[in-house]
This record gives C-alpha cells, structure tokens and sequence, in this order.
C-alpha cells in the first residue's frame, strides 16, 4: 500500500512538471533557431627558437670600472691632476643635487661670512670649505647674493675637471 502511494505521488508530479514552461520554450527555441556560434581558431603558436648569448666580450655595463673598459686602447684614466677625496665623511648636503638646493640667505658672524640654504624641509648653515652637492663640489666664497663653488666631474675618458658654479640667492614667497 505504501508502494502504491509513493509511485502515486509520483506519477502526479512528472506530469505537473512537463508542461509547466513549454511556452518559454517554444518562445526561445523559435528566436534562437537561427542562431549559430562560431568561434575563431587558436592562433598557430610559433616554436621556441633560442638566441645565442654573444657578449661575452663586450663592456659590462653593470661594473663600476666601465669607465676606464670603455676609454680607448691603450689609454689609461688619467691619474694625475685634481681627484675627489673618496676616503673623507660626506657632509649631509653632498646627498642632494645642487638644483635641488636654494641660498635663502647670508649672515657675517665674527668677520666670517656664512651662506643660509635650504635643502629639503631643513635650513642648514654652510661656510668656505663646506662640501654640498652630489659632484664633490666645495665652497669657495660666500658673499650676500651668491655662494660660489668648484665642482669636480669625472668625464668619459675618465679624468676629473673642475667646474665652477654658484647658488643664488632665493627670495622665499611669504
């Protein structure tokens, strides 16, 4: 008896269930019969072809002697003349390019002359002899409206040169 009532029930749902949407998809069916997918081939890939390695004997740029490698041969870096002092301590102003640093102003204390300038968020008092600049440049006079300096660049053959250059003095906008 129990059988009976299950198989019932379920013969009454299959065929409640057949015909419920059979419109939607008679509907669908008719709009889409004219329809058809195309999708485009998978591009051909191409195989792997390896690339010899042929620098081997060429300039490393990654050496920090590739100035004196890329000087012609037979000449060397020029030794002589002016060269930086390498060993000494970096004062705090030779970490910012000298573009970067502006002269606010100058002040005379005990006969000697002091240059204002500020780099960064910091104002920083400099004299003659002070170090500033990324290019090894050093103070060489102080005045009201200018600090004047020599800097010291390395060109490509390798040899230091000495440029002089100056900081003006900066009106600071109020």
């Amino acid at each position: 008896m129990r059988r009976v009532l299950v198989l019932a029930c379920v013969a009454v749902l299959a065929a409640c269930g057949g015909e419920q949407h059979s419109d939607l998809k008679n509907e669908l069916n008719e709009l889409t019969k004219d329809l058809r997918g195309r999708v485009d081939p998978l591009p051909q890939v191409r195989p792997y072809e390896p690339v010899p390695y042929q620098a081997e004997g060429e300039v490393d740029p990654f050496r920090p002697d590739r100035i004196e490698v890329a000087a012609a041969p037979g000449t060397a870096a020029k030794a002589g003349g002016k060269q930086p002092d390498l060993d000494r301590p970096k004062e705090p102003l030779e970490a910012f390019p000298l573009e970067s640093i502006q002269m606010v102003g100058s002040l005379t204390q005990g006969g000697e002359s002091f240059g204002l300038v500020k780099a960064g968020p910091n104002l920083y008092r400099v004299r003659k002899g002070n170090y500033m600049g990324q290019n090894f440049g050093v103070i060489t006079g102080i005045d009201e409206v200018q600090i004047s300096l020599k800097e010291l660049i390395q060109e490509g053959s390798g040899e230091w040169i000495e440029r002089s250059s100056s900081l003006q003095l900066q009106e600071v906008k109020k």
